[in-house]
């Protein structure tokens, strides 16, 4: 573009005001500005490669060169930040996060401190504030991990129950219930 201005200043700094309306800011340590011919749209390029854009509606892209990583912050308060390895962060106003991992597991966090994880083969697993977890398979089980037992519901009915002490209770579709004790003894069948 064609130079309609330029000035240099005392501090080392240079200004360029082009034909086309956008202004040009070099500074002494390397970084450089842009301003386009809107006046709302402005780039800065850091020294270290950084690169800051701030867009007419206010929404910020940052560029950490050396991280290789883009946040961008808009102006409802939604920040998003994509690293070099794929994965992918959405940071809410509320306070929920998304992450999106490479291998597109999808997380979430939400403010009231639960969690919930989407697999890519469709698995769900849920975290509560208490630490206990449910777990739903794509094959139509159901897990429930808790501080006093395991329980694995099957899609025929059958619920088995792991204790802590290691007491296991199998309870069938059929209506039968076994009973071992943490040894593997059967200590109740009731067989039908």
């Amino acid at each position: 573009e064609e130079i309609q201005r330029e000035t240099a200043y005392p501090d080392g700094k240079v200004e360029k005001v082009l034909k086309n309306g956008c202004h040009l800011v070099f500074f002494p340590n390397g970084t450089w500005k842009k301003v386009g011919s809107d006046g709302k749209t402005v780039t800065i390029t850091f020294f270290n490669g950084d690169v800051k854009q701030i867009m007419p509606d206010q929404t910020v892209i940052y560029y950490y060169a050396d991280a290789k990583t883009t946040h961008t912050t808009y102006s409802d308060g939604l920040e998003v930040l994509q690293f070099s390895n794929g994965q992918i962060e959405k940071h809410y106003p509320d306070g929920k996060k998304e992450i999106t991992f490479p291998d597109q597991t999808i997380k979430n966090l939400f403010t009231d401190g639960q969690e919930e994880s989407i697999f890519p083969d469709g698995t769900i697993v849920r975290v509560q504030r208490d630490g206990s977890k449910t777990i739903e398979f794509n094959n139509g089980q159901r897990e429930l991990h808790t501080s006093q037992f395991k329980r694995r519901e099957y899609p025929d009915g059958t619920v088995k129950t792991v204790y802590m002490n290691g007491q296991q209770e199998t309870k069938y579709g059929s209506g039968r219930v076994r009973v071992k004790d943490k040894d593997g003894n059967i200590i109740m069948d009731t067989k039908l």
